[in-house]
Parts: C-alpha cells; structure tokens; sequence
C-alpha cells in the first residue's frame, strides 16, 4: 500500500501486522487489524464489521406498523431506540402527532435506556480497560475509604470495612480460578497506571453498578410492558392511565407506578452524581496524568448529531442536546443537518461487501440498495474461513460507510456534547448544562482531582481534553448524568398534565391504512447510547417499498470510502503508541471508548446465503 494521506493522517501499513479477533466486550462481531512501526505506535488501522445485517430486506412487504417489533430486535442492549425511532419514521411519514403524554413517557424511556447502558458500557465492558482487577488485591482497604471520602465524599458505602469485604471477595474469586469476565485481562501490563486503592474502589462500583441496572430497567417494564425489547405503539404509547387504577399486572399507570418510577430515577440520578461522575473524573485525571491522550482521531475534526431531547414536542429548536456538523475542528462554526437531504446523508460501498451500480457514488437511505456481495481483496493473507490479514485496498467490511457531505464524521455522546458546548457558546439557552458540566469537569480534572490525589497539576483546554478516549468516556458519564435530571422534569411535567385530567397516550385517527395516502416517506431519528440513529422508510400501498437504517456503529465502524478516507475507529488508532503490541489493551480502550455496537451495524448470512435456521413460534 505504501504511505497514503488522508484527513491529516499518513496511513503506512508496511510495519508489524497486529489482529485482534475477535473485539470482546461489545454487542455483534468486530475484527480489528493495525500496523506498529518500530517505536510500537499505531500507523495503519483496519475496522471490520464480520456479519451481514439483513433486517432491511426482512422488512419489505410488511405492514409499517409492525417495524418497530422488527428493528428493535437489532440489537438487545440498546433496546428500545430503534423501536422508537421506526415509529417516528412510520409518523413522519403518515403526518401523525403523538399526545404530550405519549411524548413524556417515550422521552422517560430514552433516557432510562441512556442511563443504563451508559454505566453498564462503563463499568462492565470498558473499565477493564483501565483498571487492573487482580491489582485490587494489594490495595490497603482503608486508603480506599480514604480516596473514596476523597473523591465522592457523598457516596454512603465507603468504610474501610465495605472494602475489605469486597477485596476478600475477588480474592476468593482469583483463588479459585472462577475470575468470569475478568479471566482473560492483560493484568499486570504496564498499559494500567492506576494506584491499587483506585483499582479497588472501580472494582467495587463494578459490583454495584450490576445490583442497580437490573433495577432502573423496569422503568421500560411499567411503561413498555417488558425489557429488552418494550413495546412501541405508532401514534403513541401501548400504556393507559388510570391514577385510581389498582395496579394488577396488565392495568394501566397508576399512581403507584407512577412513584416506582420516580424512585428510580432518583437512583439513577445519585449513582450518577456519587458514583459514576467520580470515578470517571479520577480514573481520567491519573491517566491525563500518565501522558495517556491519545484516541481523539475525527472527534478532534469532524463530529455530527441530529439533536435532540425537545423541550417542546416537535420543535427541533428545543433540542436539550442540538444537532449539527461541526468540521475541521472549528467549533464556532455549526453546519445545520437534515437527514431528509440527499446530499447530506450517504452511503458509500467500495470498501463494504455489497455493490452498487456506481460504487463512485454514495446513495441516500430512502434509496439505499442492501445487496451483499462478498469478496475477498487479492492482498488478503489466508483463507476465506481462516483470514491471517485483510487487504484493506479492497472491501473488508459488512459494514457501509455513510458520509456527511462526503465527510467521515464521529458520532456519539462525545459528539453530542462537543455540539452542546458549541451551541451553547452561542447563546443556546436549551444546552446550558451541558456547558456546565464540561467546564466543571475540566477544572476537576486539571486542578481539583490531581490536587486531591497528590498529583501534579497540569492545564489542558476542554478542546485538548474532549477528542481524546478520555473525553469520549466523560462525556458518556455527563450525558448519563443529564438523563437522569431531564427525566426527572419529565416525570414532573407528566404528573402534572395527569393531574390536570389529561390522560391520553395515543393519537389512533390514522390508524386504519384506508386513511394513508397511496405513497409517503418519512424519516426517525433517536440520540442513541452510541450516537445519531436514523431510520428510513418508504410505503406503498399500505406495505414498506423500502426500509434503511443508518446506526451509530456504521458512522464510527466504516471502513474506508471512494475517497480514501478513514471512519472514527481507524482514526481513533492513528498515532496510539503500545506498551505491548501483544498485549493490545491500548486498541480496546480506544475502541471500547465508542462502545462498538456490531449487531447493529451488521447482521448474519451463512457462506452462500443460504437459510441458517427456521424458528417456530406457537
């Protein structure tokens, strides 16, 4: 391949070949290749998705009102954001407008799942990445409590004692052999840098953090009947209110209910503000500290997001969390996004295993083809069943590479927030918050944590901080954060509007497909825990013509385009120096900081497209 320049990387894959397959701790199925030159720092990086989604092609000829039970089946740990956002595709196109209620509970749902998966993404797949679990074992419990007190003073389970027991605990785990999850680590790399005490207090939140998320879900329960996969209604919500109802299984929203859900959204709201917020804030501090800024890559340049979070139901200028594109880094500059253009949103196939008629040009969803066709490059080292090294000149990826105006762009919380500071600066009054909470963290993190901790203090702009694996990780603990208080004001509004007698939850005038026109399209976006969701859909004669969905990990997980150019993983890459290219906890925790969701990006065909099981319902 020789040295190819593009976004302001110079890719040379002519030093050692590093494969790590598969990419653990995500959702789906992910390959990753890089090349380390002699100084052992990442110069090339290849991005693979290794399984075919089909859900497009499942889903023509169905009645659109049925999607959503479909496309939510994509993926089972953000469940619930595409339900949610083919339902507002099916609306958007058939002209239909939810009840306010309907709106509150839809919005109480997003934002459980964003709470939850964001500490899930955190404490259960991505904090092996910077804590060393059998290093807890040599923390002295009681400077524990103490850097606990420190840190989170708040936080009620910080006894010298509390720790002890959790210390002997993961001792008895180590002894026995039964480490589970935490078997396969790279323990002991010098790629950790954090003190024992710190490895301990992470471990313990690990433990918490697995008692509380099995709880806040039954927030989707209450509202959606069940989780994963909580029922969507298009036209609103599958959920009556009765505020004098009994509260049998099956009645409607009760008072009752109604404070369950309170309560946990309160939990949410402490663990975030406790626990979460902290330990993020500490972790990031010793390793800011340690030199580790690495893993910025497009977030440094080009970040995008549909907004969203309306304060005021279908007014896009509400947006808690605004929409944009912001390019090259110049953060004064916002470029308006409409998923609705076709200039705009596009997907490209020269490096993906499906083909186009012109694969020079990339194709809108409302006219996206999902045609696999899989082949290998002739540079690929191996077997079709058994790859060495992937020619990354040719397609070697399930995964399509969607462009903003031609531009790779990164998405996610990160993204988000980067946008809401932007805004913000503006004079947005509706992302204020978001503002706020950066700025406090980043004079955390430069002066008070490593104040605290006895580190050195040291100054770094929010525009150094932000683009890094850092700041992707922080801005998954703010948004999580800021979750938890908007949803709280949800939950206040809601109660109010009941109280004034309003208890409607679905808008069924259209229910009936006489009432469709013969043609409509329409398009739904969702902020999802991994970044901007869009669906599209097409209907004809009451049956979808076409479905596509455009989802986080497609934007960050592309492989390269016509252009040459480059997705947000293989960015993030670029540049990363490796203590150990055989122990490659510096390309986990880079990817890991995205939270790869590859079920959602790809899907599974057999060798020759031939059916791989039939399933029977009764």
């Amino acid at each position: 391949m020789g040295v190819i320049e593009t976004q302001g990387f110079k890719l040379d894959n002519s030093g050692k070949r590093i494969v790590v397959d598969p990419v653990t701790r995500i959702e789906g199925h992910m390959r990753c290749e890089v090349n380390v030159d002699a100084n052992n720092v990442i110069r090339n990086a290849v991005s693979t998705g290794t399984m075919w989604r089909g859900l497009e092609v499942i889903l023509k000829g169905r009645d659109p009102r049925d999607a959503w039970a479909f496309v939510e089946r994509i993926c089972g740990v953000c469940t619930g954001c595409h339900a949610l956002t083919s339902v507002r595709a099916v609306e958007d196109a058939l002209g239909i407008k939810i009840p306010l209620n309907a709106h509150l509970i839809r919005e109480m749902m997003a934002k459980t799942l964003q709470v939850h998966d964001h500490a899930v993404h955190f404490y259960h797949l991505h904090a092996l990445d910077w804590v060393d679990v059998v290093s807890a074992l040599k923390a002295d419990p009681k400077k524990t409590s103490e850097l606990q007190q420190l840190v989170s003073p708040s936080h009620p389970l910080s006894s010298p004692g509390y720790f002890r027991d959790v210390q002997t605990r993961l001792k008895k785990f180590v002894e026995s052999g039964q480490l589970g999850p935490f078997m396969n680590g790279y323990w002991g790399s010098k790629a950790y840098v954090l003190p024992p005490e710190a490895n301990l207090m992470a471990v313990t939140h690990y433990l918490e953090a697995l008692d509380l998320q099995k709880e806040w879900v039954k927030v989707h329960t209450i509202f959606g009947g069940k989780n994963p996969h909580p029922n969507y209604l298009v036209g609103g919500v599958p959920c009556a209110i009765n505020i004098d109802g009994n509260g049998a299984a099956g009645a409607p929203i009760n008072m009752e209910r109604l404070n369950f859900v309170e309560a946990r959204i309160k939990e949410m709201i402490e663990f975030n503000q406790n626990v979460y917020i902290p330990d993020v804030l500490a972790i990031g501090t010793i390793y800011k500290q340690a030199g580790w800024l690495h893993g910025g890559g497009l977030s440094a340049t080009n970040v995008a997001d549909y907004g969203t979070y309306e304060k005021v139901p279908y007014d896009h200028a509400t947006h808690q969390l605004p929409g944009g594109v912001i390019l090259n880094g110049k953060w004064d500059e916002i470029h308006p996004i409409d998923p609705r253009d076709p200039e705009q949103v596009q997907e490209f196939v020269s490096h993906s295993w499906y083909q186009y008629a012109d694969e020079t040009q990339g194709l809108h969803p409302w006219d996206g083809v999902t045609e696999p066709h899989f082949k290998l490059g002739a540079g690929t080292k191996g077997t079709k069943t058994h790859i060495e090294s992937l020619d990354e000149s040719a397609k070697y990826s399930w995964i399509k590479a969607p462009r903003w105006r031609g531009h790779a762009v990164e998405v996610g919380p990160l993204s988000r927030y980067i946008l809401a500071y932007a805004h913000a600066k503006k004079g947005n009054t509706y992302c204020q918050r978001p503002k706020e909470q950066l700025e406090f963290s980043a004079q955390m993190i430069n002066s008070a944590i490593p104040k605290a901790l006895g580190l050195p203090e040291t100054s770094y702009s929010l525009k150094q901080l932000l683009p890094t694996t850092i700041g992707r990780t922080l801005a998954r603990a703010l948004e999580s954060q800021y979750c938890g208080e908007m949803m709280m004001d949800d939950f206040k509004q809601l109660v109010a509007n009941i109280k004034a007698g309003d208890t409607a939850t679905a808008n069924v005038e259209k229910w009936d497909p006489s009432t469709w026109p013969k043609e409509a399209k329409g398009v739904g976006t969702v902020a999802a825990p991994r970044g901007m969701l869009g669906h599209w859909i097409k209907i004809k004669d009451g049956k979808i013509e076409n479905y596509q969905c455009v989802v986080p990990t497609t934007w960050n997980g592309s492989p390269r385009d016509h252009k040459g150019q480059i997705g947000a993983f293989e960015a993030s890459l670029m540049n990363t120096p490796m203590v150990n290219p055989e122990q490659p906890v510096e390309i986990l925790r880079t990817l890991h900081s995205f939270d790869p969701c590859l079920a959602c990006s790809t899907h599974v065909m057999s060798d020759e497209g031939a059916e791989l099981c039939t399933v029977k319902v009764r």
